[in-house]
């Protein structure tokens, strides 16, 4: 569950082996709201008919016995084999449900994604122009094109570490949330939901989106691992109590987040690398040092790397960042509470509820003067 759920993480939102379908009319965007909604499905592409898939490649420009291999991306195992004969090549195999798989040429990047199914899939291109592989025959890597092309526009939202911009995320969440609300039985919704969360973290609408999912989607890994996804979620959800927690501050001592029960505190995942987190940090100073002596204070969770440490501890002083660190240089916190871009914050109340997620600039000091006065 884990491997898969790194694959949608990191997934790019732009991948070879596309072809761009036809235009067609757009409708204007829904508003993405904070409560659950009911939505209407409309008609998604047909599911395959085959017995098992075959791809049928013909790729200009390789010499012949180059190999080519089909990996699955969640063990990075080859699955099949071939080589190339006069431009071409063939795999044939069954899947148990549409799938991410990727083609590897001569045994070196780039890879070629493709949402795989049970059908029978056509591959045509250059070799030095594996980026613009067309692929076409497939219902369900046609559905990811589709949800491709709707988000095009906000690609850069779903960069890891990505820079908070809160016009482009909330564009990014609507145009997922559309496609996922409009795409129940598409084997692709899973990486669509879990794009809209990521963009508008609201735990609320994802598991609303999840939930209007067939039964066929939710038992295919994707749709097993963004259930995995929704349950930690709920764990640092808005209204949700915190999850305890321990790591190493400054000196190598463990500090675990009970310890600072009966406290406001703002969890501040962050990074000495990071310029957004860099020019966040006056904001939080501020605001520690307004409302540090009504029961509030910061913790700091560096994610860089422990070989690192000294460009953290020098980014600490630096910017006058007088309160508890801790490093998550093994990555632990940031996976529990799936945190993929950074500057990101918690507001918690003393018993370790959360308050509000992601409060930044004069929202920070608005939200603190409301619930310490």
């Amino acid at each position: 569950m884990k491997r898969i759920f790194i694959l949608i993480v990191l997934l790019p939102v732009f991948v070879a082996a596309q072809k761009t379908p036809v235009k067609q009319k757009t409708q204007k965007p829904k508003a993405v709201t904070k409560t659950k909604t009911a939505v209407k499905p409309v008609a998604v592409t047909a599911a395959p008919v085959t017995d098992g898939y075959i791809i049928n490649g013909e790729v200009k420009g390789f010499a012949d016995g180059t190999p080519v291999m089909l990996l699955n991306p969640q063990s990075g195992v080859p699955e099949a084999e071939t080589v190339i004969t006069k431009d071409k090549f063939t795999f044939n195999g069954k899947l148990v449900s549409p799938d991410f798989r990727y083609l590897m040429f001569n045994k070196q990047p780039p890879y070629v994604a493709i949402f795989l199914d049970n059908s029978v899939v056509s591959i045509t291109g250059t070799n030095g122009a594996i980026d613009q592989l067309q692929v076409s025959g497939s219902p369900s890597h046609q559905d990811f094109i589709s949800f491709n092309t709707a988000v095009s526009p906000y690609q850069n939202v779903f960069v890891e570490n990505a820079p908070y911009d809160s016009v482009l995320f909330s564009k990014a969440a609507a145009a997922s949330y559309n496609f996922a609300a409009s795409h129940p039985a598409a084997y692709i919704n899973p990486l669509a939901i879990f794009r809209y969360y990521q963009a508008s973290e609201d735990v609320a609408n994802t598991e609303v989106l999840y939930n209007l999912l067939t039964p066929e989607v939710k038992a295919t890994s994707m749709g097993n691992a963004l259930a995995q996804v929704i349950a930690q979620a709920k764990q640092s959800a808005v209204g949700y109590i915190m999850p305890d927690f321990t790591q190493i501050d400054t000196a190598g001592a463990p500090v675990s987040l009970a310890s600072f029960r009966g406290k406001y505190v703002l969890i501040d995942f962050w990074a000495s690398w990071c310029g957004p987190c860099r020019r966040e940090n006056p904001n939080v100073v501020a605001a520690y040092n307004k409302f540090k002596d009504k029961n509030f204070t910061v913790l700091g969770i560096s994610i860089d790397r422990n070989d690192r440490k000294a460009d953290w501890l020098q980014a600490i002083k630096d910017d006058n960042l007088t309160w508890t660190h801790l490093i998550d240089w093994n990555s632990t916190l940031s996976n529990q509470f799936q945190i993929a871009t950074i500057p990101q914050n918690f507001l918690i109340d003393p018993e370790g509820k959360v308050l509000a997620r992601n409060l930044r600039g004069p929202a920070l000091e608005r939200k603190l003067v409301r619930v310490l006065h």
